[in-house]
C-alpha cells in the first residue's frame, strides 16, 4: 500500500500551486499561489514545527514524556500540538490575546495547554507571551522551549522543503516569490534556496502597518511599533531567524486592504485562506504594478486556513465594528501629495549638531522635529518635546542631537497609499519619504490633511 501514510505526520508538504486569474487581473504578469494551509494542521507552520521537534529530539535537548512550551500566534502551536500528540509529548503555549478564538479551541483540541497574554506589551515586558513562555519553560521540569524566533530550525525546514518544493513546482520559472514577514523563517530558508538557484530570483517581503521590519529594511534603524490586527505576521522586535540579506525588497500593507483581499480569495478563487494570504497577494500587486511584464512569472505563499479567522475576517459583523467595510476613498499616493507641496527644502541636522544649534534651526524654520542624519544614513529624528524635557532638567549637559534622537517615526516611498500614510501618523508624528538614494522628504500629519481636503473638495 505506496498510498498510505503511517501517519499525518508524513502528510506535510508537497502543497499545491495554483494560478490566480479573477484577483490579479489587472496585472499582465502570472500570478500564482502556494497552499500552505493545506498542511494537516493548516498552515506553513506544520513544515518547521515536525523539523523543531526531530531537531530537539537528535540534539536531546527533546527528552521522553517532555513538555513543548511555545510563544505562538497559534499556527506553530497547532503544528507542535500535532507532532507531540503522536510523539507522546505534553504541549503548554502562550499566545497574545489578539489572536482568534478559533486558534486557541484548536490548540486545546490537540490537547494543549494555553495562556494568554496582553498583545500591546513590548517584548522586553516580563507579561509579553514570549517572555511568560520562556519563563514557563525555565521552571517546568523536562520542558523544551521550541523559540521559534531564535531557533535555526525554523529556516532550515523551509530551505530543506518548500523551496526545493518551489523550485521543482514552478519548473525552474520564477521571477518574484512573496511571503509574509513574522519569524523570518519562511522567507529566509525558502529565499536562499531560491537564489541559490536563481540569484535573478527577487525575493519580497510582507509586512503590516505596525511592525517594524519594513522601517529597519529601508533604513537600517528600529522604529516605535504599535498594534495592529492581522494576524501571523509583523513584529516589533527582530529575530534571529530573519536573514534581511535574503530579501530584495519588503512592501508595507495595512489591515482593510489585507482582509478586503482574503475575502476576495475566497469569493473569486475558490481559496478559502487567512488574513496573512490576503497580506501576501496585495503585496504582490503592489510591488508589480511597478515591475509588470507579461513574461513574469510570481509566487505568492498562502500561509493558513480561513478556518481560523470565521469570527473575524470573515463576519461582517466584527468588519463592520472595527470600520473595515466603508468604501475606500482613493486618496492616491505619496508622489501626489510631493507634487502637490513642490519643492519644499528638506532640513536635517548632523549627528554631532549641539542641541541648541538644532533648537535654532527648527525655529528658524518654523519646524517641530527634524531627521537627524550620521554619514549620509538616517539616525532618527528630534522632536520638540524632547528638547523641551531635555532643557529643563537640573542637570544642565550639553548634548548632541544624536543623545536625544528617538524612532517616532514611519519611512515611506513615493508609491506608498496615502491611505497607509495616514494610518501610520495616528501613531507616530512625522513619515520620512526615502528612495534608492536615501532621505528625500518629510510628511506630517497637516501635510495628509491638506492633501485629504483636495482629494474630497472638502473645505
Amino acid at each position: 500500500m505506496e498510498n498510505v501514510h503511517q501517519n499525518i505526520l508524513s502528510c506535510i508538504g508537497q502543497t499545491p500551486i495554483v494560478q490566480l486569474n479573477s484577483v490579479t487581473a489587472e496585472l499582465r504578469a502570472q500570478v500564482y499561489a502556494k497552499l500552505e494551509y493545506l498542511n494537516p494542521g493548516a498552515s506553513v507552520k506544520d513544515r518547521i514545527a515536525l523539523k523543531t521537534i526531530e531537531d530537539a529530539e537528535q540534539s536531546g535537548q527533546l527528552r521522553p514524556g517532555g513538555t513543548i512550551v511555545e510563544a505562538t500566534s497559534g499556527n506553530t502551536g497547532a503544528g507542535l500540538a500535532i507532532a507531540a500528540g503522536i510523539k507522546g509529548y505534553k504541549c503548554l503555549f502562550v499566545l497574545p490575546d489578539k489572536q482568534s478564538e478559533e486558534k486557541r479551541a484548536a490548540l486545546r483540541a490537540y490537547g494543549a495547554k494555553v495562556i494568554v497574554t496582553p498583545t500591546d506589551l513590548s517584548i522586553d515586558d516580563p507579561r509579553s507571551y514570549l517572555a511568560v513562555a520562556k519563563k514557563i519553560a525555565e521552571e517546568t521540569p523536562n520542558a523544551f522551549f521550541a523559540n521559534q524566533y531564535e531557533n535555526q530550525s525554523n529556516t532550515e525546514a523551509h530551505y530543506a522543503s518548500t523551496g526545493p518544493e518551489i523550485w521543482e513546482q514552478m519548473g525552474g520559472e520564477l521571477d518574484v516569490f512573496v511571503a509574509g514577514l513574522g519569524t523570518g523563517g519562511t522567507i529566509s530558508g525558502v529565499g536562499r534556496y531560491l537564489k541559490e538557484q536563481n540569484p535573478d530570483i527577487r525575493i519580497v517581503g510582507v509586512d503590516p502597518v505596525g511592525s517594524v521590519y519594513y522601517d529597519y529594511f529601508h533604513t537600517g534603524q528600529m522604529t516605535q511599533p504599535f498594534t495592529y490586527l492581522i494576524e501571523d505576521i509583523g513584529e516589533g522586535f527582530l529575530p534571529s531567524t530573519l536573514d534581511f540579506a535574503c530579501l530584495d525588497d519588503v512592501v508595507r500593507i495595512n489591515d482593510k486592504e489585507c482582509f478586503h483581499m482574503t475575502r476576495r480569495l475566497a469569493r473569486e478563487e475558490g481559496l478559502f485562506a487567512g488574513g496573512s494570504s490576503g497580506a501576501a497577494v496585495v503585496a504582490a500587486m503592489q510591488y508589480m504594478r511597478h515591475n509588470d511584464g507579461p513574461d513574469q512569472k510570481v509566487l505568492v505563499l498562502l500561509g493558513d486556513s480561513g478556518s481560523r479567522y470565521v469570527s473575524k475576517i470573515y463576519n461582517d459583523k466584527w468588519m463592520e465594528e472595527q470600520g473595515f467595510l466603508e468604501p475606500a476613498i482613493g486618496l492616491g499616493n505619496v508622489a501626489q501629495i510631493v507634487e502637490a507641496l513642490g519643492s519644499r527644502e528638506l532640513i536635517t541636522i548632523p549627528y554631532d549638531m549641539k542641541t541648541t544649534e538644532a533648537i535654532g534651526i527648527m525655529k528658524m524654520h518654523g519646524i517641530s522635529q527634524i531627521p537627524v542624519m550620521k554619514k549620509g544614513s538616517l539616525l532618527g529624528i528630534i522632536q520638540e518635546r524632547a528638547l523641551l524635557e531635555h532643557a529643563l532638567r537640573t542637570e544642565r549637559v550639553v548634548s548632541r542631537a544624536e543623545d536625544l534622537c528617538d524612532s517616532s517615526f514611519c519611512t515611506v516611498n513615493l508609491e506608498t497609499p496615502v491611505s497607509v500614510v495616514s494610518e501610520m501618523l495616528r501613531k507616530v508624528r512625522v513619515a520620512l519619504i526615502m528612495d534608492n538614494a536615501g532621505l528625500i522628504g518629510v510628511l506630517t500629519r497637516i501635510d495628509i490633511l491638506e492633501h485629504v481636503a483636495r482629494v474630497t473638495g472638502s473645505s
